[in-house]
């Protein structure tokens, strides 16, 4: 069966909701252009920059994480938007105010737009879209493409050109400045010389050993953007193989870099969402400990970190979707929105793997043939 004849295909996407530009010269809406890294109306061609006018952006700023706790963050820093959450994958997508029903971006389950709104942190920043869909669907055509035991149809779908969706998805990032204090081993190798018979044969071997003293002492780390996803809706093995993100190139959040595109509302909240940031800091702090300790080898015994001056941002990264059913069962392609890089689920073919296992087994036989023919 063709992926075409078993595919249900996402309409275009809405803007996300109230996130609307109207064009100086005719009225129709802006939508921010990828490529170009302008504002762009499709109607009639205007073009407005970026770096002027009433979305000019201020320095990102970094957010108190001790005052956010205790919701004591100031009411600019907050928003509430119109979402709609699938009951399939939960994915919280904004949903343009006429939106009454569409298709999930994430997962291709339709969904009703929801009534209600969704209070939560504003984004500090985005990392902007860099190409736009038909260089996406490039990407993902070609690393389709290259895939082993896919079924045809597979191919014959990347060659369909179907429609991709721009999508924002939420992380944490945090900034922190930890002291730790910890105790451990130090290991040295040393080599002891053994005699050893083997079949009546004497030699003499080196045997490695390792000599373990004490160890204590103290390391510092400052860090800067610890990038941890906030959403639950695609699997993280997914979202860390779009890694690295250029983050050195945030922008300030304004709503006009959205135009065009959806935005999906966090779902890990922030206090969750720093206790997976305190993972990644207390293995780097490990590592730290262990360069710290020295010798060949180490063993850490306990280790005692002060966290201070905790802050965070709550950022938008660009990912380009696709969603697609193929019997009965939906499949998801992610793309980096800056780098191009594509991960997601596929197919197998079970004939081209039958295929391929006789293939081996007829090579094999007829090897074992010929080497029988030649003893």
């Amino acid at each position: 069966m063709a992926v075409s004849d078993a595919t249900t295909e996402s309409p275009p996407p809405a803007p996300a909701a109230e996130h609307h530009f109207p064009c100086d010269t005719c009225g129709a809406d802006l939508r921010f252009d990828p490529a170009h890294g302008q504002m762009r109306c499709d109607h009639c061609g205007n073009t407005e920059a970026m770096d002027h006018g009433p979305w000019a952006a201020a320095s990102i700023r970094e957010l108190d994480f001790r005052a956010a706790l205790g919701d004591s963050l100031p009411k600019t820093d907050m928003e509430e938007t119109r979402v709609s959450k699938c009951p399939n994958c939960a994915a919280e997508v904004e949903f343009d105010p006429a939106v009454h029903a569409t298709e999930c971006p994430f997962c291709a389950t339709p969904v009703v737009a929801d009534t209600g709104t969704h209070r939560h942190i504003k984004p500090r920043a985005v990392l902007p879209f860099a190409f736009d869909e038909a260089a996406a669907h490039s990407a993902m055509s070609d690393w389709l493409g290259g895939l082993w035991f896919a079924p045809g149809g597979l191919q014959a779908y990347a060659r369909k050109g179907r429609h991709m969706q721009g999508i924002y998805v939420p992380y944490w990032t945090f900034d922190a400045d930890t002291k730790s204090r910890y105790t451990g081993e130090r290991g040295t190798f040393y080599y002891e010389t053994r005699t050893v018979t083997r079949n009546g044969k004497t030699s003499q071997v080196r045997v490695a050993r390792v000599r373990w003293r004490s160890a204590s002492g103290r390391v510092a780390r400052f860090f800067d953007d610890v990038l941890v996803l906030a959403s639950r809706s695609l699997p993280k093995k997914f979202t860390d193989g779009l890694a690295p993100w250029d983050l050195a190139a945030l922008e300030p959040y304004t709503p006009e870099y959205l135009a065009g595109f959806r935005a999906e509302g966090y779902a890990v909240s922030l206090e969750d969402g720093f206790r997976e940031a305190r993972e990644q800091m207390d293995a780097t702090i490990a590592r730290d400990i262990r360069f710290d300790i020295g010798g060949d080898r180490q063993r850490i015994h306990s280790v005692d970190t002060r966290v201070s001056d905790v802050t965070f941002k709550h950022i938008l990264l660009p990912v380009w979707l696709a969603a697609y059913k193929y019997r009965g069962q939906t499949y998801r392609f992610v793309v980096n929105g800056r780098t191009g890089r594509v991960q997601g689920e596929r197919p197998w073919s079970a004939v081209k793997i039958a295929l391929a296992v006789i293939g081996v087994a007829i090579l094999a036989a007829g090897a074992a043939y010929f080497y029988a023919m030649n003893q």
